[in-house]
């Protein structure tokens, strides 16, 4: 059929074609693993990356400082222009950026993983609620999760301060050690859900950790959510699968 005068957005000339998902992904050295979202093949989809020069692991924490929100507008208007349906990005603590960027920009935006915590709660049996994975505990403030309508209180399990992903992470090593990682993030998990009995279903803020969300699932037997069934969620509102008979 052919287009009709509606879309929300008209067509305009544009320098990239075929792109849906937008990416701000953070300004890093560490390697990227299959399944992370700055590993481009995690997707299924194309996606189109613009880095944010500036935003530094150890700066996105408190997103709302130092200039940040203008750092991410203009990535997104790189984006944007570019052609792309919506956007996301690379960090889960950027939910505190949530109403201003959602405002400035004039596509979707989907900002963190957190998002989908009042989806998943919705979704669990009476008695269950969600559990978050997060990359730094003592950072992940009830600012981020009120910015995304959530509750805050949620039981929240993070990295150790001093173990290999943070340290690979804030140093930017350019080869990782998967095997390490993935045994620091099942006890991170683990801890969490000896903590809390009644978790029905984890969500991870970290953009690192969906790598890893599979494992989650084998051990403990409890859904995992993470910014790429998020992004894969997203996607698939942007460009529908078309079904043929």
């Amino acid at each position: 059929m052919p287009d009709t005068p509606f879309r929300v957005r008209p067509r305009q000339s544009q320098p990239v074609h075929g792109v849906t998902i937008g990416i701000m992904i953070l300004d890093t050295g560490f390697q990227r693993v299959p399944g992370d979202i700055g590993y481009a093949p995690t997707f299924r989809f194309p996606v189109q990356y613009a880095v944010v020069r500036g935003a530094t692991p150890d700066r996105i924490v408190k997103p709302k400082a130092d200039g940040m929100l203008d750092l991410f507008k203009a990535a997104a208007d790189d984006l944007i222009a570019l052609g792309v349906d919506g956007i996301t990005t690379s960090c889960g603590f950027l939910a505190c950026l949530h109403q201003e960027l959602n405002a400035y920009c004039s596509v979707p935006i989907a900002t963190s993983s957190l998002l989908q915590i009042p989806l998943v709660q919705s979704l669990l049996p009476k008695g269950k609620r969600v559990g978050v994975l997060t990359a730094d505990k003592a950072a992940l403030t009830e600012d981020h999760f009120r910015s995304v309508g959530v509750t805050p209180g949620l039981p929240v399990a993070g990295m150790p301060p001093n173990g290999v992903f943070r340290y690979n992470n804030r140093t930017g090593q350019p080869v990782v050690d998967r095997d390490a990682q993935e045994s620091e993030v099942l006890g991170m998990a683990e801890e969490l859900l000896t903590r809390n009995d009644n978790i029905g279903a984890i969500v991870s803020e970290c953009t690192n950790l969906p790598p890893y969300s599979a494992a989650i699932e084998r051990r403990f037997g409890v859904p995992v959510y993470d910014i790429i069934t998020l992004v894969e969620w997203f996607h698939g509102g942007l460009k529908p699968r078309r079904y043929t008979d």
